[in-house]
């Protein structure tokens, strides 16, 4: 088994933490799991994402180019940014969120028209309303874990799999909320 996955989005929403969710998943059924994370100007909306590999052993945190097999995108423009990383046949969840960077904001660029068109010309893309499932659960703020929800139908790990790796991650009062929204997530597909 071998599981390479991109997530990427803008500060505040929740990249770290999900990669997080995912790491503590895969140790806990004994595999080998690397991180990498960049997270510059993440407070100010910037640009945030982490790669997370899975396998028996795992021997560099970076995901080479062109060998991805997922990604997690929580943010429109963001998937574009980190395309370079999938290989051809990577199964693309993009939440169908749109948060205007600097550069768009001061008129210094322009906001491509389509992401996820884009997208669907060369993977396997399925868009998300992500945001509205985050409501519904209850917490706007679980974008991250509807987005892990999604990706979690692709792998071979129950649901109680993934709460007890949220259970090592979040404080209690924390759960309940990201556990509904990780669930509305799985259903999706």
């Amino acid at each position: 088994m071998k599981i390479d996955v991109v997530i990427c989005g803008v500060g505040g929403q929740g990249v770290l933490l999900a990669s997080e969710v995912l790491g503590a998943l895969a140790i806990e059924k004994g595999l080998d799991v690397k991180k990498s994370e960049i997270h510059g100007m993440a407070q100010r909306g910037g640009s945030v994402f982490s790669h997370v590999r899975i396998a028996e052993k795992v021997f560099s945190p970076v995901i080479p180019q062109g060998t991805a097999g997922y990604m997690l995108a929580f943010e429109e423009l963001e998937v574009l940014r980190y395309a370079h990383f999938l290989s051809q046949k990577a199964k693309v969840f993009i939440n169908k969120q749109r948060i205007n960077p600097m550069t768009v904001l001061s008129g210094e660029a322009v906001y491509p028209e389509d992401p996820v068109g884009m997208m669907s010309r060369h993977f396997e893309v399925k868009s998300v309303d992500a945001l509205r499932l985050a409501k519904e659960a209850g917490n706007v703020r679980a974008v991250n874990m509807v987005m892990l929800g999604v990706l979690s139908a692709c792998l071979p790990w129950s649901e109680d799999d993934w709460f007890k790796a949220m259970e090592m991650v979040f404080p209690a009062r924390l759960l309940d909320v990201n556990k509904k929204a990780f669930t509305l997530g799985r259903t999706v597909l």
